[in-house]
């Protein structure tokens, strides 16, 4: 019995240790993310945007492509996302500032119920754009979301600009957004 407690003690101990370093790696990770620099690298970043065809939360038909041309602003959002919750009023404000200038917002709603995702767009900043029901994913997949919310920038020639994963910040719209519509259309 003497033998079996100090094996109990090393496998405790490696628990320990292994929890430990996932516990600090989740912490990094977090924090990376969290800084208020939003953006990250993308396969799609110079290519041209999937295609964004379907009906919104509204039950209108909508198409990204009617929108070539304009600087568009993508997000991917979810009504039971904390941190969609989060950046949902600060997007609805550089909505309504930048919307004279030329900005368009769409939301891929992902894996919602219809009437809970117009509350929370109602509830959390009256958000006025159109967002496409995604009630399976695919459409957010196809724009190579792994994480809500993320928001992708798409300028006026179709072709993705920028990738925010995690809540946008002020920083990211004046830094990302206000310089594209700042250039205006090709």
């Amino acid at each position: 019995m003497t033998a079996a407690r100090p094996r109990r003690r090393r496998r405790w101990v490696g628990a320990v240790a292994l929890v430990a370093v996932a516990v600090v790696t989740a912490f990094a990770l977090g924090m990376r993310l969290g800084e208020g620099d939003a953006a990250q690298p993308s396969a799609l970043v110079g290519r041209p945007a999937p295609d964004l065809r379907g009906t919104t939360l509204d039950g209108a038909p909508f198409d990204l492509a009617d929108w070539r041309g304009q600087v568009v602003l993508v997000n991917i959002w979810g009504s039971w996302c904390g941190p969609c919750r989060e950046e949902l009023p600060l997007l609805a404000r550089a909505y309504a500032t930048l919307q004279e200038r030329g900005l368009h917002v769409v939301g891929i709603d992902v894996r919602d119920d219809a009437p809970l995702a117009r509350t929370f767009l109602q509830e959390h900043g009256n958000a006025s754009w159109p967002s496409v029901a995604d009630p399976d994913g695919e459409r957010a997949v196809d724009w190579g979301t792994f994480a809500l919310p993320e928001t992708y920038l798409v300028g006026p020639d179709g072709r993705v600009v920028a990738k925010a994963i995690g809540a946008v910040d002020a920083r990211w719209i004046d830094q990302t957004v206000v310089p594209l519509l700042a250039r205006g259309t090709p």
